[in-house]
């Protein structure tokens, strides 16, 4: 046992053809398998990074919108445009409708003043009557 191995560019090994092609194949299951790993682990990778990127955004829009920095839907302003165009309608009624509490006023002192014309008028009519009948 005391010879050491002596190993050079023309040692010849020699071994079965079945051992070679065990031995290739399993260089090759180990190469594909290390590889498949591999890609396993950066796809994973990759969707924890989209995922976590995702979060952020998330985050920050949970965050925000309610705010109101990130903009208002389409049907949001369209709702505020409809609203404030009503509020400048509901001001011109209102106007109107002020205007018209003064007409009431003045409808109700002019339905006086025309009592009056006519009962002043029935009172010149009854003594023109008794004048005309030759009373006085």
């Amino acid at each position: 046992m005391g010879k050491p191995l002596k190993i050079s560019e023309e040692a010849a090994v020699q071994m079965p053809m079945k051992t070679v092609a065990s031995l290739i194949a399993m260089v090759a299951i180990g190469t594909w398998a290390y590889f498949g790993i591999n890609e396993k682990l950066n796809k994973h990778n990759t969707q924890l990074e989209l995922m976590e990127r995702d979060l952020e955004m998330n985050t920050e829009f949970r965050i925000k919108w309610p705010r109101g920095l990130l903009g208002s839907l389409p049907a949001d302003s369209e709702q505020f445009m409809l609203i404030e165009e009503l509020y400048k309608q509901m001001d011109k009624v209102q106007i109107r409708v002020d205007s018209m509490l003064h007409n009431e006023v003045n409808i109700e002192a002019l339905s006086k003043a025309v009592n009056k014309l006519q009962s002043d008028v029935e009172k010149l009519k009854d003594k023109q009557r008794t004048f005309s009948n030759g009373e006085q």
